[in-house]
């Protein structure tokens, strides 16, 4: 009887242990989305715990008429769901500021904060490489009247080298 209840303590460990997953320490590549104007943004993630990350990223534009950046830091909890499928939720904010010189109009510029949450699926390929697809819901507040002081939504896909 004890062995018997010793071999199903070690089969219930196991069970958990493969369950378990393991995020990559760092992850560093892009997120293609729309970001709000702002193009692709240069995405680096940080391992913090077994399950969660922090997630830094960079977007920018310059162009002739319209310069601008975005800075957005996000608090992410990760979840397997099945060999390498992850999923994932966070909380987190950023900042940015732009300028639009309109021809022939009234140029204006703006520098805003913003709070985001997100939301996404992921796959940790065998090789360092993840996929993933998020969405992110941002609440802008700046003090511009052109600036979108409002709900913004925001879909990516994100490619990542993880080392």
């Amino acid at each position: 009887m004890k062995n018997l209840l010793l071999l199903a303590i070690a089969l219930i460990g196991f069970s958990f242990a493969s369950n378990a997953q393991d995020i990559s320490e760092n992850a560093l590549g892009l997120r293609l989305g729309d970001s709000d104007g702002f193009g692709a943004e240069i995405s680096y993630q940080r391992a913090l715990g077994s399950n969660n990350r922090l997630e830094v990223d960079l977007g920018w534009r310059d162009g002739s008429n319209y310069d601008g950046f975005k800075l957005a830091g996000l608090y992410q909890w990760v979840w397997n769901i099945e060999g390498g499928f992850n999923w994932y939720a966070g909380a987190g904010g950023g900042l940015g500021s732009f300028s639009f010189n309109n021809p022939g109009g009234k140029d204006y510029s703006d520098t805003f904060v913003f709070i985001a949450g997100d939301i996404g699926i992921e796959y940790n390929f065998d090789i360092p490489l993840l996929l993933s697809l998020d969405f992110r819901p941002e609440i802008g507040f700046g003090d511009n009247r052109y600036d979108n002081n409002d709900l913004d939504f925001d879909i990516a896909l994100g490619i990542r080298y993880q080392f």
